[in-house]
């Protein structure tokens, strides 16, 4: 029987870029060499794309390939870009169409439809460049709708990148300007006290249309109030599944990582970070691509309930030939 071709995109232009190039490794590792032919295709930080070592257009390294993985995190892999790439050479891809990646990935924009769509998440207000506000008048509309401690986060980035905790009204001007001379865009939003929980979300898995993993119990570092980037980075991260969270508070990390997953339009797959207390759960954001790195929470999620990054790439590859 002949093999299915399956092109991993991987690398890429964000600052995601090494743990990008961690997850198509993975990938690649895992995929049966009796059942596929696995070709790595390189995107380099400047966005050139590169087969089997040599730097080719798009077009030329999607000839001739059956399928395609995306392991690009964040820029050009979530934005929409890649994706309207692949629909354009019209290569069956897993994962989220073009429109629902970019909203994904954009926070503030993902933050109103999931509103409307009932999801509940910390208060937030966003601000941009375009803002004719000082710093100091933007804490001011921040401080009248909610209190301290803030987390200041880029709109637009993953794995932690750029955010920033502000313990006080004092210490948010200085925040938000660094975020906004770095980034663009910032979203203040409220911190919670509570315990992270990742959890992954598969669409026709086990014969469930929309199959939620068990949640990983994120466990951070002594004295560590949020995720820094670092951590993504050196796989510093516990991820205990199974969790010790209630039944009551798994079933409503499950349902907000269901709702969110309908409400953004996304496909095939995600996974939602969520904060949880004795009293509730609160979706923080969406990741359209899961990290499938071995220090990610994602294939501890798939080990727990007897999977493997190996039968979640077939039954991705099967969804997205469909």
């Amino acid at each position: 029987m002949a093999r299915l071709s399956v092109g991993i995109l991987r690398g890429g232009t964000s600052s995601e870029y090494d743990l990008s190039l961690k997850s198509g490794a993975a990938m690649l590792a895992a995929l049966s060499p009796d059942r596929y032919d696995a070709r790595d295709i390189f995107i380099d930080k400047r966005g050139y794309w590169h087969l089997r070592g040599a730097p080719v257009d798009a077009a030329r390294a999607l000839a001739q390939i059956d399928v395609v993985l995306n392991a690009l995190h964040g820029g050009v892999g979530e934005d929409g870009t890649v994706q309207r790439i692949l629909d354009r050479a019209g290569v069956p891809y897993a994962g989220a169409r073009p429109q629902a990646a970019a909203l994904s990935l954009n926070k503030i924009r993902a933050r109103e439809v999931l509103q409307q769509a009932g999801v509940r998440m910390p208060h937030a207000v966003s601000f941009n460049l375009g803002n004719e506000l000082t710093t100091g008048e933007m804490a001011r509309l921040v401080f009248e709708q909610f209190g301290p401690p803030y987390i200041v986060k880029p709109a637009q980035e993953g794995a932690s990148t750029g955010v920033t905790l502000a313990m006080s009204l004092i210490e948010l001007p200085d925040v938000l300007g660094d975020v906004l001379d770095a980034f663009g865009a910032a979203l203040v939003e409220e911190y919670i006290r509570g315990e992270e929980a990742s959890v992954g979300v598969i669409e026709d898995f086990r014969n469930e249309e929309l199959y939620v993993l068990p949640p990983a119990h994120v466990i951070l570092p002594e004295d560590l109030r949020f995720l820094e980037p670092d951590y993504h980075r050196e796989g510093n991260l516990r991820h205990n599944v199974p969790s010790n969270f209630s039944d009551s508070q798994k079933r409503a990390i499950a349902e907000l990582a269901r709702a969110a997953h309908r409400a953004l339009g996304l496909s095939h797959f995600s996974r939602a970070d969520i904060i949880t207390t004795p009293r509730a759960a609160y979706l923080l954001e969406v990741n359209a691509i899961p990290g499938l790195y071995p220090s990610a929470s994602f294939p501890h999620m798939l080990e727990s309930v007897g999977s493997s990054v190996r039968e979640f790439l077939e039954h991705a590859i099967h969804l997205a030939r469909r």
